[in-house]
């Protein structure tokens, strides 16, 4: 099942990146990325809190030392998904290989499904997406999108903490509901289930 589910509200969609110290506190003293931040590269942003946390090892692996909930315009993450396609060919979405091979030139972004997580690590039976944006997309995230950065690793060592205790920790996590897209184009290119 391939759905996305984040948290939001009316204006903003929360995704979350995990980054080393530099570019975290640059990050936070600015409202944005600065220069630590390599706009040349692909970046990928993950609406999914324990995606996000199985990903980074709960801010235990190397270079993700930290992890930024970073809120972006409703519109800006559109715009994402507007711009992406998936980055590997799917029989359920293209009857051809050619077909996805065009859209994989004329998108920019790109689109993963990965079994969501579950509070210890474990696969789920959904996905969770993750989005790598480029090129003018990133230059528009890092611009004009982001509306508010927080640090949020005391918080995931804490919740890693009371985990590894025994302690259900699951109504300390973000509420996570479906964020419905309604364009039919991208519901179809990103495989996204009704």
């Amino acid at each position: 099942m391939r759905k996305i589910n984040a948290f939001y509200d009316d204006n903003t969609i929360r995704v979350y990146q995990a980054y080393i110290n530099e570019i975290a506190d640059e990050a936070l003293e600015l409202g944005t990325f600065g220069n630590h931040f390599k706009r040349t590269r692909m970046t990928w942003i993950k609406p999914s809190f324990l995606w996000m946390m199985y990903r980074a090892g709960w801010a235990e692996k190397e270079g993700q030392e930290r992890i930024l909930a970073i809120d972006i315009t409703k519109e800006g993450f559109l715009t994402i998904l507007k711009n992406s396609v998936l980055s590997h060919y799917d029989r359920k979405v293209y009857e051809k290989a050619e077909d996805w091979e065009k859209d994989k030139r004329n998108f920019s972004g790109r689109c993963q499904w990965d079994p969501e997580r579950t509070v210890f690590g474990g696969p789920m039976e959904y996905r969770a997406i993750q989005l790598g944006i480029k090129d003018k997309i990133v230059d528009s995230y890092v611009n004009n999108w982001i509306v508010h950065i927080e640090d949020i690793t005391p918080m995931v060592r804490e919740l890693k903490k009371m985990r590894d205790e025994g302690r259900d920790i699951k109504e300390y996590l973000p509420v996570e509901k479906e964020f419905r897209i309604e364009d039919p184009d991208v519901i179809k290119r990103l495989g996204i289930d009704l």
